[in-house]
């Protein structure tokens, strides 16, 4: 095995798959950390947690668990994989889990590097941008769960883990592998122990990628991962490997739960062609009988384009049902909503399921029991759709600011029974 990841949330997990199985590699994606026993053929294994936002200590425990996993099949290489946006705050979980991982592997130096310049996410100087905009600025300043307000990655590792971090800047990525790797002894032999790899395009991210070729572990976002597969590319295999995760020809549903800026967006421009209905936080909090009125409602629509039910709101919406119910218990009324409609409707004979958010596509593959997916084509640079290994079921798993306006059409534009014209 050449690389083994650990991914704090699902739709990160096949955000990193999905790159690279577009390099050839051929890739398993498991969800939760693996029973001792489990066995994996495979050049790259990717393990989902619901690390993101628990609380600290049980994100270490279980990313210790899913190292040691990796470790018994002689994996060649750590990846902690997090979100573009590095969504934490200032207690972690980035740090902590990148400190216990490092102290496991006896390593007391990496790197930090979140990029995915494809999708609008680059670094200058140590700040993370979201399209051009620092993080601060952008629609992850008011997250509900993990609220950025600093865009200074120096800064936000060193609040939540234990060390100094440096800064290799692009100048330096311009100039090539040698130089990077000059730039990382530098800075390890002064005391630093987390090194922000600046990334303004792909080459950066290529250049970085053959760089860190030997380190134990690494940390950051896809982008970095998509570099160091392309060392390993075996573009032979990528047709093959893609089928495997091709989705089914059943039934498609849409459910909604990030209220990121460019989900909202999506759900505009779907809501405007296809069935669509928003679910009322208060009925998710007090209503048992919901989950099976709103299955009701989306079994009873017309075949055509799948039928979304959506929590997305803007800022003001979410703030008001936050004020009024409380963040935590709001989120997870309704994460446990989705996950039991899924359930109805799998049991229905829908069996192909597109989700937003990752927190609800966390709860959706758990309550439809995966355990396990083949990755498939790439609907968006980091959103592929996947297929369970165990059942005829296919998930399309979004992070709230992937894809373009028109990501729920060009989901099902690749199913073998899309009807082009509505698509």
């Amino acid at each position: 095995m050449k690389l083994g990841v650990i991914a704090d949330d699902f739709t990160g997990a096949t955000d990193i798959a999905g790159f690279l199985v577009m390099n050839g590699l051929t890739t398993v994606q498991l969800n939760g950390v693996p029973g001792g026993t489990e066995k994996v053929s495979a050049d790259a294994v990717v393990i989902s947690l619901k690390s993101r936002s628990c609380l600290a200590a049980q994100a270490v425990k279980d990313s210790l668990a899913s190292l040691d996993w990796l470790r018994a099949q002689d994996c060649g290489q750590v990846f902690f994989k997090y979100c573009s946006t590095f969504d934490s705050t200032a207690q972690g979980n980035i740090g902590p889990v990148t400190d216990a991982l490092m102290a496991a592997l006896d390593t007391d130096f990496t790197v930090i590097c979140p990029a995915l310049p494809v999708n609008g996410r680059t670094i200058y100087q140590g700040y993370l941008f979201v399209n051009g905009v620092p993080l601060n600025e952008s629609g992850m300043r008011d997250h509900p769960v993990t609220p950025m307000r600093d865009a200074n990655l120096m800064r936000l590792i060193q609040m939540q883990a234990q060390g100094r971090a440096g800064n290799v800047p692009a100048q330096v990525l311009d100039k090539g592998v040698d130089a990077v790797r000059a730039a990382l002894a530098d800075l390890k032999a002064t005391g630093v122990r987390y090194a922000v790899l600046d990334a303004l395009s792909d080459a950066h991210l290529e250049t970085m990628g053959r760089a860190v070729a030997d380190m134990a572990l690494v940390t950051g976002g896809s982008g970095l991962a998509d570099g160091m597969a392309r060392a390993w590319a075996v573009p032979d295999r990528r047709a093959a490997a893609e089928a495997k995760g091709q989705p089914g020809k059943g039934r498609a549903v849409v459910l909604s739960g990030s209220c990121s800026q460019m989900t909202n967006a999506q759900v505009a421009a779907y809501k405007a062609k296809a069935p669509a209905l928003r679910v009322a936080v208060d009925r998710a909090i007090s209503d048992p009988d919901y989950p099976t009125e709103l299955a009701d409602w989306v079994m009873a629509q017309p075949v055509g384009l799948a039928p979304m039910l959506y929590a997305t709101a803007d800022p003001a919406r979410l703030k008001a049902a936050q004020d009024r119910f409380g963040a935590a218990r709001a989120s997870a009324a309704i994460e446990q909503l989705f996950g039991a409609v899924a359930a109805l409707l799998e049991a229905a004979g829908f069996d192909q399921f597109i989700v937003a958010g990752g927190e609800t596509s966390g709860i959706v593959t758990q309550s439809l029991g995966i355990t396990g997916f083949h990755i498939g084509p790439q609907i968006a640079p980091g959103v592929p759709w996947v297929r369970a290994t165990s059942k005829p079921v296919s998930l399309a798993l979004k992070s709230g600011n992937f894809g373009s306006e028109r990501f729920f059409f060009d989901a099902q534009s690749l199913s073998p029974t899309a009807d082009k014209d509505m698509t």
